[in-house]
């Protein structure tokens, strides 16, 4: 759904439960902050990522583009996304989505809730996910005298599982709380691992897990004076287990051709860690209207974040453990805003200061069995506006700037326990963040609706966290200065009657090292390594209503999605026809939906094929994704 947005890019490695790289407006990865209900999403029952959560829980996405509100209590550099799912609800609900299809995939999610008299409410959710993830590849396979041939195999190692739930129970709209909830989750996955990162070596062995639980308390409540008080808590532990002690090695067929020498797939030292995380998290928000066309808010928002962790299969059993060092991290952001409303709020403008604080405690191995403290404070100030002008009732612009910091995450200095490696000196990231955009909207008129949005933006960075890898891991590093100008373009029509609905979308953006000196002086011009610079989306729906029951509807969606070529690497490093890069591509998925609404009831069920020509797919280091797939859902809502 996501990645229909104009400005938004989403890649997936490869099948399900594979690592999902999101874009929007020129930033990615975690200068993007993702939320549900408004708290972090790592906190909020799902850490394994957007992609897990089940769509039939989602009442709507918010997304925030550059400039990110102070109730979020977030350092966010380039937006935020915020999954809403607690929708108002009156009375009782409950529903079922089952998904299966191609590469023995199977997703299920059933919710509740009620909501009695006196406001009691209790709501529950639970879902698990299933897939092989054995389809076809295309790869070079060595002959009986070691030449390498192309050959076309399926992947044999890249199962994955997860699943969780989560309850929550409290009271709405009473005279001394708006909402009062308390909810509990627990969540867990298991999945292997089929290859390296650049796919050129397989693995029979290799395999992760995770597994999550906490509990967070939110409270809101509003005065008869305007005075509104919003305030969030939780805890959420996570365990992270990495194994990697194969003995064999393996072929493209899944075969065991030979005893290894020393256990270990990924690079001859086998490795069974154990990592564990606890992170408590809080926000305060503050707001109060003296005047309908004035109002001040004020947020604080704390992390603490502890860590450890135990090589199971350490070689000395008197040396000290590397995982088993400091690894702590408290970050406290907070803020003030003030908003004016004029001429009957056809114009808007927030002013804004934001303060980071970030407090680093760790060591770092050293040879010999050594740690030395790697300790790190940053104290930064933000400042921002943002106006809103209602040109016409079918026209509005908006534009803002912010001068933002955002700070490192655990994972980016501390490292994910699995591919990503720690990097204790990694500094914050600063940037001048500017956005410009016009929403054009005519609806019902004699040619039917139409919808135009152009917008630009700019992100002037320092200090710029950027993913980078080998074939064997990943570390997050910083460019010292980058720029981004981009421009992204919406355009849509919906036919009289809503029989035709077409929509598409194109973002380019020139994204470039600026740095003249330093460890990346060297590429200064190039583009920042391994982001799709243009890329676009288009989708076409034809749909008709009381076909065989009033009040039902089929609907059949064509949707187009166009990547263009990238490199991997610094585009000036090496001769243009040897450079690893990842080509153009373009994937093509029909789907055909049927909704039937009772009085109470509502049944959906929906028949797409994804990849339709099956064209060859890539992720952003080259790893082949699925081809032509098939899916069926079927979901029951009361």
């Amino acid at each position: 759904m996501l990645a229909r947005v104009e400005g938004v890019g989403v890649r997936r490695a490869g099948g399900l439960g594979s690592q999902t790289r999101f874009s929007l407006a020129g930033l990615t990865d975690n200068q993007v902050r993702f939320f549900v209900d408004g708290v972090p999403l790592e906190l909020s029952g799902y850490p394994f990522g957007i992609a897990s959560i089940p769509l039939g829980l989602v009442d709507r996405i918010d997304i925030h583009r550059g400039v990110v509100p102070i109730r979020y209590g977030s350092d966010a550099l380039g937006g935020a996304v915020d999954v809403v799912t607690d929708a108002e609800i009156e009375g009782t609900h409950a529903g079922v989505s089952y998904q299966f299809g191609s590469f023995d995939t199977h997703r299920l999610s059933v919710s509740g809730s009620h909501r009695g008299k006196g406001g009691l409410f209790v709501r529950g959710a639970s879902f698990f996910d299933y897939a092989r993830n054995d389809y076809p590849i295309d790869v070079e396979v060595p002959d009986d005298q070691g030449r390498l041939s192309p050959a076309t195999v399926r992947r044999f190692h890249d199962r994955y599982r997860s699943g969780g739930g989560n309850v929550e129970i409290g009271v709405l709209d009473r005279p001394w709380a708006k909402r009062l909830l308390f909810k509990a989750f627990a969540t867990g996955y298991d999945q292997q691992q089929q290859h390296n990162i650049v796919m050129t070596v397989p693995y029979g062995d290799v395999m992760f897990s995770e597994a999550s639980a906490g509990a967070t308390v939110r409270y809101e409540n509003e005065s008869r004076d305007g005075l509104r008080i919003s305030a969030v808590g939780g805890y959420a532990w996570t365990q992270t287990r990495f194994l990697d002690v194969g003995e064999c090695v393996y072929d493209w067929y899944g075969r065991c051709v030979r005893e290894r020498a020393d256990p270990g797939e990924i690079d001859g030292n086998d490795r069974d860690q154990l990592v564990g995380q606890h992170a408590a998290y809080g926000r305060l928000v503050a707001g109060w209207r003296p005047h309908r066309q004035h109002a001040i808010s004020a947020a604080v928002s704390p992390t603490y974040t502890t860590r450890t962790g135990e090589e199971r299969r350490q070689t000395d059993p008197d040396a000290r453990d590397p995982l088993s060092a400091q690894r702590d991290a408290f970050t406290f952001v907070s803020g003030i805003d003030y908003q004016l409303d004029l001429f009957d709020d056809r114009v808007q403008n927030i002013v804004f200061l934001k303060d980071y604080v970030q407090i680093v405690r760790s060591e770092e191995p050293l040879p010999g069995d050594v740690l030395r403290n790697r300790d790190r404070n940053t104290h930064r100030f933000g400042v921002g506006d943002g106006i809103r002008v209602r040109i016409f009732d079918w026209m509005m612009a908006k534009a803002s700037y912010e001068w933002a910091t955002r700070l490192p995450t655990t994972d980016e200095i501390f490292g994910d326990a699995l591919l990503v490696l720690a990097n204790l000196e990694l500094k914050p990231e600063i940037s001048h963040n500017a956005n410009l955009s016009v929403d054009i909207d005519l609806r019902n008129t004699r040619a039917g609706g139409w919808r135009l949005s152009p917008s630009g933006f700019l992100r002037d960075a320092s200090n710029l966290i950027v993913l980078l890898g080998n074939d064997r891991a990943f570390t997050y590093q910083n460019v010292f200065e980058a720029r981004s100008l981009g421009f992204d373009v919406a355009a849509g029509w919906t036919s009289p009657g809503e029989y035709v609905t077409l929509d598409g979308n194109v973002t380019w953006q020139s994204f470039r090292n600026t740095s003249d000196e330093g460890t990346f002086g060297d590429f200064e011009g190039d583009r920042i390594p391994n982001r799709p610079y243009m890329f676009a989306n288009g989708v076409g729906t034809v749909g008709f209503g009381d076909i065989i029951t009033p009040r039902d509807r089929l609907s059949v969606s064509w949707v187009t999605r166009f990547v263009h070529r990238f490199y991997r690497g610094w585009e000036s490093v090496g001769i243009a026809q040897f450079k690893q890069s990842i080509p153009h591509q373009t994937s093509h998925a029909i789907a055909a939906t049927y909704v039937v609404r009772g009085h109470k009831t509502e049944i959906a069920t929906t028949l797409e094929v994804q990849n339709v020509l099956d064209a060859k797919m890539f992720d952003f280091f080259g790893v082949q994704r699925p081809g032509r797939a098939f899916f069926g859902k079927i979901s029951v809502g009361y």
